[in-house]
């Protein structure tokens, strides 16, 4: 069975999937550029998700600090090594192109890793997805709050969760210039339902964390069901990509 976290990152994989293959198709590897498989690194590849999706176009490697993760990319015939992002094992200039997935918002020094992903490339740095959820939003009112929590409770954990908005000078920092866009973000009604279950418990954990009132989360609940099924529920979370390009 898979766990939580498991869970949370496949659906964050799916979420952005056809963005990430934009990306790479139109930002980084346009047709006339293509010249047979890129090798690439995933840094903090976690289960391999995102190397599942990227691997038809790329020759991908994953490292991740996390021994447990790397077996699971190996179980599923991916090539991965245990390794911190702050000191990878490999050459200078070992790969056309290196990447990461949600993970400089874990990260205690994010412009040193940065520096390192760019040390072990050839080419290109990318940052396929950081959030800021200080510019989350949440309607009706009575769920503006929601985005506060989770990025309290992201403080909790060690995280900035307001990395997103921070990238270009993170690039700047590391010695790279970047270009920065946002993914479209939006999920429309019938994702919303899919999603209803997931992300409610995703709430209700990070207000558990907070020792938030059980009739204040009860009370988001009702709000939340109650507009979800009139057509008024609005969620967006603006997540951030960045791609630098050595020069």
């Amino acid at each position: 069975m898979k766990s939580e976290l498991e869970r949370q990152l496949g659906r964050q994989a799916l979420w952005l999937k056809e963005s990430y293959l934009w990306l790479l198709i139109t930002k980084v590897l346009p047709p006339g550029e293509r010249s047979g498989r890129p090798t690439a690194l995933d840094v903090g590849c976690g289960p391999g998700y995102i190397m599942d999706i990227l691997k038809s176009a790329l020759d991908v490697k994953g490292v991740d600090i996390d021994n447990d993760v790397v077996e699971m990319c190996k179980a599923r015939g991916l090539e991965a090594r245990r390794a911190p992002a702050e000191k990878l094992p490999f050459k200078d200039g070992s790969f056309d192109i290196v990447y990461c997935t949600f993970l400089l918002l874990w990260t205690k020094d994010p412009a040193k890793v940065l520096g390192e992903m760019a040390r072990v490339s050839r080419k290109w740095v990318l940052c396929l997805a950081e959030p800021d959820y200080g510019a989350r939003i949440d309607h009706p009112r009575e769920l503006a709050d929601i985005g506060k929590l989770v990025a309290d409770v992201l403080v909790d954990e060690g995280a900035d969760p307001h990395v997103g908005r921070k990238l270009r000078s993170l690039y700047r920092e590391a010695g790279i210039d970047a270009e920065v866009g946002i993914h479209a973000g939006v999920w429309d009604l019938e994702r919303l339902r899919r999603e209803f279950e997931d992300e409610w418990a995703w709430v209700e954990k990070a207000g558990r964390a907070r020792k938030l009132p059980a009739g204040k989360l009860r009370d988001w609940k009702r709000a939340w069901s109650v507009a979800l099924e009139k057509g008024g529920l609005f969620q967006f979370n603006p997540i951030f990509y960045a791609i630098g390009k050595r020069q």
